[in-house]
């Protein structure tokens, strides 16, 4: 008996997934599907929701997953660890508007204090780019605040502005990097 009240229940769970995932419009409704509230009033007023499938996935960038601090002078001493920052999972949305598709990027993350961690802000480097596999349409190098006490965080990065209907072949990579600031 409990074995199927299981089963009715994941059933009905899935079906409520699937049916959230095919709307594609719920303005009218009253439900949003921006829930971090990240929309921009310009991509509101004049912009178009884009059903899920067609916005460009997110990829983490292999290799750039995973940033680990030091004490000063130490590299890879497990005991002088200050923190490690992971990315996981992976999110975006996006709106076209009369002459570019915006995306809003979204990475939730984990952060680890170390044997030598303090506790504190620290500021992370975060890489969003989009590519078409023969060009670079979008990248931007983010310092973003983290509290290394809180455990997990979420990464947003609005206003991915890619050419008009950039979506078939476009990849959108999101990771760690130590490159020049602020490079787009």
């Amino acid at each position: 008996m409990f074995g199927l009240n299981i089963r009715r229940f994941l059933g009905i769970s899935l079906l409520a997934v699937v049916a959230g995932c095919n709307q594609t419009d719920n303005a009218n409704m009253g439900v949003t599907t921006d829930p971090s509230g990240v929309q921009t009033a310009h991509q509101q007023q004049t912009g178009t929701a884009v059903v899920q499938g067609a916005c460009p996935q997110v990829y983490l960038r292999d290799g750039t997953a995973v940033l680990r601090r030091y004490a000063k002078g130490a590299k890879d001493d497990p005991q002088k660890l200050l923190y490690q920052v992971t990315l996981a999972d992976t999110t975006r949305q996006c709106v076209l508007n009369e002459n570019q598709l915006v995306v809003t990027v979204m990475v939730q993350g984990r952060v680890v204090e170390g044997p030598a961690g303090t506790g504190g802000t620290v500021n992370v480097p975060i890489r969003v780019a989009a590519t078409d596999e023969k060009t670079t349409l979008y990248s931007e190098l983010v310092q973003h605040s983290i509290n290394t006490t809180t455990g997990q965080f979420v990464f947003t990065q609005a206003n991915v502005a890619l050419p008009g209907g950039s979506g078939g072949f476009t990849k959108v990579y999101v990771g760690f990097d130590e490159g020049p600031y602020n490079t787009k």
